[in-house]
């Protein structure tokens, strides 16, 4: 099959031109993803599983690399971005230098170009430039981002530009990087640049970033690290949740439709989605607890960093030998009930998902204004012990928002957006605890998933509108007494528990990790956000 070069491609040397790129060997501009496939077996990069799926190894990296993404402080950032944490600055000179390397560095090299967009409302349409080393990199940008027409593609000009060079290390005593890895937003120029690693997830969340900051500064729209499905009546559902607390699981409902697995805007029409496809997990996946995903792994998916059975290319889905984080990206129409335009009206219902390996928070409680801007701002979940070394015992993690790596505003600013909307929108919302009762990780046992659904449902339906409830003297959350097809003595935790004094003395623990962590946030926050902290004994 002939590859076409910049000098015989008109289209492939305007693009290498507009980029910067003088010399590259060739240039493959929105390849299909048949050809994407081929070129990656040809160069040894990946296997075909026998489902279809191509496997690919990411190499060094198998996650993202918080500790090593900057942001380019500059008259647009300076004043706005939430410096700190996760929010490192890096000046525009040494952007400069190192986006020239990279250019440098695609001399001689085969260069995958790739016209995308994000967002499914065409009112905030973005279109993204994929520039990589590896084809299956390409190929993990045209499964996560929205896939333009073959008309569109004739006069499409990107709004940013993403330079992917898994094999350029930087230089840290030069470069002014951390390590030799790296991933640097550009507001001002519209640039991502990513190297060092091939983790596929640094594309989609450098893209991610931007979308954080963009929307809610520019066009007043709440940016969410969510899932999101819509009911057949029309009812839209929102699912925040770190990682293990059932996200995925809970959204993927076979009687409701997916709007989108991860990252969404709620504008004044509704909910839309920022994505063209859905990158889960896989580890110890199933066809009985997961289908959608399972079947969603075909041609046209990519495996990440998964195993094989000896002998065989069936995937192992138990197999973490190269990592837990064994992930695989592809396009929604794997879905079978994906939201044909990944859009959907004002949420009716939103759902915080956290496993309390505590075991002392309810499985359903219903949060005021206040408290759920609270618990947004929290972002609470737990690591049970053999999760990572050293864990012996629970231990909260708290990540703001649900997505605190990906936040360039301070977090009050995005729970002040929740909050408005909540009100305006007259909005229910739901702390679901899929964690433990009946005692801590190691004493008492896992929720049940059925109750968990169950919960789930009645609230869509509305059947938890006009029960009575009874508030948790703690946490000051509103309980349920009674839930269809919930046994109710397990709604109240501490009634599940043999020891009410151990119960006691563990709530006021993890109350006490909550206002701890509270403590950065608090001079930002709203009254009514403080007022809904936890009162400790």
């Amino acid at each position: 099959m002939k590859k076409e070069t910049a000098a015989d491609n008109p289209r492939g040397h305007q693009v290498a031109k507009e980029l910067g790129l003088n010399a590259p060997k060739r240039i493959y501009y929105n390849t299909t993803p048949e050809e994407l496939i081929e070129e990656t077996i040809i160069r040894g990069q990946g296997k075909i599983a026998d489902s279809g799926a191509l496997c690919i190894d990411t190499g060094e990296f198998t996650g993202r690399s918080p500790k090593d993404r900057f942001i380019v402080k500059d008259s647009i950032t300076a004043n706005e971005v939430n410096w700190g944490g996760f929010n490192t600055p890096f000046e525009a000179a040494h952007f400069d230098l190192l986006e020239q390397k990279i250019l440098k560095y695609f001399d001689d090299q085969d260069v995958f170009i790739r016209d995308n967009y994000v967002c499914a409302d065409e009112h905030y349409k973005t279109t993204v430039r994929t520039v990589t080393e590896y084809p299956w990199s390409n190929m993990f940008a045209n499964n996560m981002f929205l896939r333009p027409s073959a008309e569109e593609l004739e006069t499409i000009k990107p709004a940013w530009t993403i330079l992917c060079a898994p094999g350029f290390y930087a230089d840290p005593a030069v470069d002014h990087t951390r390590q030799h890895n790296f991933s640097i937003i550009d507001f001002s120029r519209k640039k991502v640049l990513i190297g060092g690693s091939g983790y596929t997830g640094e594309i989609k969340k450098g893209i991610f970033t931007t979308l954080n900051f963009i929307l809610p500064v520019d066009e007043h729209v709440f940016p969410m690290h969510c899932s999101a499905n819509i009911g057949k009546d029309g009812d839209t559902a929102i699912f925040f949740g770190l990682s293990g607390t059932g996200k995925t699981t809970l959204s993927a409902d076979p009687k409701r439709s997916l709007i989108g697995d991860d990252e969404h805007g709620w504008t004044d029409k509704g909910v839309f989605n920022f994505e063209g496809g859905c990158y889960a997990k896989t580890v110890n996946l199933s066809r009985e607890n997961e289908p959608d995903i399972y079947n969603a792994i075909k041609h046209g998916a990519i495996l990440e960093n998964i195993g094989f059975f000896p002998g065989t290319r069936s995937v192992d889905f138990a197999d973490v030998s190269i990592t837990e984080n064994t992930r695989v990206s592809y396009p929604m129409e794997h879905i079978a009930n994906a939201a044909p335009r990944s859009m959907g009206g004002h949420p009716a219902n939103i759902f915080f998902l956290t496993c309390d390996a505590f075991g002392v928070l309810p499985p359903i409680s219903k949060l005021t204004t206040g408290q759920a801007m609270y618990h947004f701002i929290s972002g609470y979940t737990a690591k049970v012990a053999g999760t990572e070394a050293g864990i012996i015992e629970p231990q909260g993690t708290f990540s703001a928002c649900f997505g605190a790596p990906f936040l360039l505003l301070h977090p009050a600013r995005y729970a002040a957006l929740l909050g408005e909307k909540m009100d305006k929108y007259s909005v229910n919302v739901w702390l679901i605890n899929t964690g433990w009762t009946g005692g801590p990780y190691g004493v008492g046992t896992r929720m049940k998933l059925k109750y968990t659904r169950a919960m789930i449902s009645a609230a869509l339906k509305g059947q938890l509108n006009n029960v009575a409830y009874h508030k948790d003297k703690v946490f000051g959350l509103n309980i349920p007494v009674s839930c269809p097809d919930v046994p109710p003595e397990i709604l109240d935790p501490r009634n599940t528990w043999a020891d009410k004094a151990l119960y006691d003395q563990k709530a006021n623990e993890l109350a006490n990790k909550f206002n701890r962590n509270f403590e950065q946030y608090a001079d930002e926050a709203a009254p009514e956000i403080r007022e809904a902290s936890p009162v400790a004994g």
